[in-house]
């Protein structure tokens, strides 16, 4: 967990600051900036259409009765998305971008979903059926007989009729 920390608080910026101190010697100053404000208004403006397409995607799955999954990563990644676009540098602009696209997005989504299932991560944890209500097994039915007690009264009566 060390390294990834390292990475993202240290190696992430100083990456960063050298690729705009390369980009500014080339176009100079302001185009850099305006390039760099230029990608943070596309790349929100993206994030913004391919999420609500993720979102009614995943309503329509959750409508037929199917878990949605893979939308739900593919919104985390949207998120993630498009933080790094809004982070100003274009290291982070070219990775944001790349988890953008659906041609990249989708098939990395299904790759975590997989990684999921396999590892027991994409469990119910409430060991409930999700939402198939066809999967329904002799388990889940629990019979049993109660008393409610009216404590006002201090009488006690049966419920069920013998």
């Amino acid at each position: 967990m060390f390294i990834v920390l390292f990475l993202i608080f240290v190696v992430v910026p100083v990456v960063e600051i050298s690729i705009l101190i390369e980009v500014g010697e080339q176009l100079g100053m302001l185009p850099t900036v305006a390039l760099v404000i230029l990608t943070a208004a596309i790349g929100a403006t993206l994030v913004r259409s391919q999420g609500l397409q993720t979102l009614m995607a995943a309503q329509q799955k959750i409508q037929q009765g199917q878990q949605p999954g893979r939308e739900m990563i593919e919104g985390l990644m949207l998120a993630i998305s498009g933080v790094l676009l809004v982070t100003p540098g274009f290291a982070t602009d070219a990775l944001g971008l790349l988890v953008l696209m659906p041609f990249t997005r989708k098939p990395i989504a299904n790759y975590l979903l997989t990684k999921m299932v396999k590892s027991g991560a994409g469990q119910n944890p409430f060991g409930g059926q999700g939402f198939n209500p066809q999967r329904q097994s002799s388990e889940d039915i629990i019979e049993g007989e109660f008393v409610n007690k009216d404590d006002s009264r201090g009488i006690g009566y049966r419920t069920n009729k013998d």
